[in-house]
């Protein structure tokens, strides 16, 4: 498992942690029933501290993304279908809210941007 954390970012890094599995979860990346590193081995290859990856690893939990099983590790949850479903609908409305407030800061007509979008549905 790949993440990279900036510390240079305004986003805390217990939070870049959190994004990032979880992006990786409900694109596939991560499959259910996969092993994540344990708290400390991710916090040594991080290089942070073991209470930052700790709460990560929580929030995920709450969220129902991982499970921790004690003595054994902690896997990412088997996904109902649609609360995965949910999930990508949710990151997808997130990157469309960035881009109508791009859209809206450059001067962007409602009809222009609907157009944008029309013409970039079409080319898939």
């Amino acid at each position: 498992m790949k993440i990279l954390i900036s510390n240079s970012s305004v986003e805390p890094i217990y939070e870049q942690i959190k994004n990032e599995i979880k992006r990786q979860i409900v694109t596939g990346e991560l499959s259910d029933g996969g092993a994540l590193p344990s708290i400390r081995k991710l916090a040594m290859d991080l290089q942070i501290s073991v209470i930052t990856t700790k709460r990560a690893y929580d929030d995920l939990e709450k969220e129902r993304l991982i499970t921790s099983v004690p003595g054994r590790g902690t896997f990412v949850a088997a996904r109902n279908k649609a609360l995965l479903r949910e999930k990508k609908m949710k990151l997808i409305e997130s990157k469309l809210g960035e881009a109508i407030s791009a859209a809206k800061l450059l001067g962007i007509k409602q009809h222009e941007l609907r157009q944008m979008l029309t013409v970039l549905l079409k080319e898939d």
